[in-house]
């Protein structure tokens, strides 16, 4: 785990009801679990409306997604926005049976391995990826978030 002066964390919470779950302590935590570098890290939690316009604009995907990571560097600290669809995760939470808290420590998890140069576009990265968020996820007492999955 990162030591905890090596993370600047900024947290932005645009939804209210995303605050009572991810206090930063908490979110720091998930974080440098799954950091190998120090790490300068906004995590902005926002609405659909802003999650859709978000993955429209920079990916061309006209619908809200749970994560996206916008990496600008790597090194020798790495530099990202994490934004997380409130909505989206609490929807994704439900259907797959998961607690909130736990889906969104498994994103977040996700989102600083994807600052930091993970992927999952090919199948041999992706179950790279997956076992390291395992890893990662499990360590921090939560289920297996791939347990019985077969991708991402």
């Amino acid at each position: 785990m990162l030591p905890r002066e090596q993370l600047t964390l900024a947290l932005q919470i645009a939804d209210a009801r995303a605050r009572r779950v991810l206090p930063r302590h908490r979110v720091a935590r998930w974080l440098r679990a799954a950091l190998a570098a120090p790490a300068q890290l906004t995590v902005r939690v926002v609405g659909e409306e802003d999650g859709r316009a978000l993955n429209r604009d920079f990916r061309g995907k006209d619908y809200a997604t749970n994560v996206l990571t916008f990496d600008y560097e790597r090194a020798p600290v790495v530099v990202a926005d994490i934004v997380v669809c409130a909505p989206v995760v609490e929807r994704e939470a439900r259907e797959q049976g998961v607690a909130l808290e736990a889906h969104y420590a498994h994103l977040l998890v996700h989102g600083a391995l994807h600052a930091q140069g993970f992927d999952h576009e090919v199948e041999a990265q992706a179950e790279a990826m997956e076992a390291r968020e395992s890893r990662i996820v499990v360590g921090l007492g939560y289920a297996d978030p791939y347990a019985g999955s077969t991708s991402t």
